[in-house]
């Protein structure tokens, strides 16, 4: 029967369980400073040729999917095995070269136990996380990773809740420490996420992004501003560049100055755009990551951005809306 709602009641019980996890990643931080056993697993993940193979059942197989998917994104070949379905065929997955972090609480899975003596036969490398270490899991792998709890958050003290929250987060420690160790970087890891907003950040390049061709508008220096007007108009950037005899920027004229100017000016039809224009426009390449772009257009607070080549040429031009459009911002 439910109890009557006690918001009190739920606060300090939603509190009492993440202090009763945290304490327990700190009693597991603390217990490392005297194993080695962390450092024996990076060693031997580091140097596996093959891919790292991750495997549990029920809340340890929840687990194990992650510690694989955290694994294969942050550069380090790995998959999730089910250990009921390997036992019934899916051990073909697994070669010599791969390494096998099991994981189970109790170390005494038959699942697991069915499958890890045809694992460490074939000449695969076996990791026990466990929370038992006298368990027969622990015993028959070549690195033991002790993940015992002093209790679970549950009330009880049975429902897997602390427990598997230390072996997520020394799952997450040891896929940082190997990141590191392989040089993985943000290209990398965007690599990985094409799909991701990172991915759009970190492989997006200007070239990408940019209005090319007729799309950019661009005037001579010595046509009139009403001439600069019609070419803002009709290419819809709310900019024209003003470029010399060999297609370099030597300027820019924007919606803005045009506002800027009303007060100022009685006749448009005598204003040639040269003498209105900004000089030395700001660029940028269309080689450079877009997220460059975005860098520069927020450090000067300016919403359009000429593109040049190598030899100082406009190629194109950017928006703040196309870096929208494309997701980078």
């Amino acid at each position: 029967m439910l109890k009557v709602f006690d918001a009190k009641t739920a606060l300090r019980l939603a509190r009492d369980t993440l202090q009763n996890e945290a304490d327990a990643i700190n009693a597991l931080n603390a217990r490392l400073a005297d194993d080695d056993s962390v450092v024996q697993a990076i060693s031997l993940l580091l140097n596996c040729t093959g891919r790292v193979v991750v495997s549990g059942i029920g809340k340890s197989g929840h687990i194990a999917r992650k510690i694989a998917a955290t694994l294969a994104s942050t550069g380090t070949p790995a998959l999730f095995v089910h250990p009921a379905e390997a036992a019934h065929g899916d051990l073909g997955m697994v070669t010599r070269d791969d390494a096998f972090i099991a994981i189970s609480y109790s170390g005494e899975s038959s699942e697991l136990m069915t499958i890890l003596p045809v694992v460490k036969r074939m000449g695969s490398k076996v990791i026990a996380m466990t929370g038992k270490p006298g368990s027969s899991l622990a015993t028959i792998a070549d690195v033991h990773l002790n993940v015992a709890v002093a209790k679970e958050a549950c009330p009880m003290n049975l429902a897997p809740t602390t427990s598997t929250t230390v072996t997520l987060a020394l799952g997450d420690a040891l896929a940082v420490a190997l990141l590191d160790l392989r040089g993985f970087k943000e290209e990398d890891f965007a690599r990985s996420h094409p799909g991701g907003a990172l991915g759009r950040r970190l492989l997006t390049h200007v070239k990408d992004v940019m209005r090319s061709g007729e799309a950019v508008p661009r005037v001579t220096a010595d046509v009139k501003l009403t001439e600069a007007l019609l070419e803002i108009t009709q290419k819809g950037m709310g900019m024209t560049a003003v470029v010399d005899a060999d297609g370099k920027p030597v300027g820019v004229f924007t919606d803005g100055d045009l506002r800027r100017m009303i007060e100022k000016v009685q006749d448009f039809t005598k204003v040639v755009i040269g003498d209105v224009m900004h000089a030395n426009p700001r660029s940028i390449s269309p080689e450079k990551m877009a997220v460059d772009a975005v860098a520069v257009m927020e450090q000067f607070r300016i919403n359009q951005m000429l593109v040049t080549d190598a030899d100082g040429k406009l190629v194109g031009a950017l928006h703040i809306h196309d870096l929208t459009r494309a997701k980078v911002i």
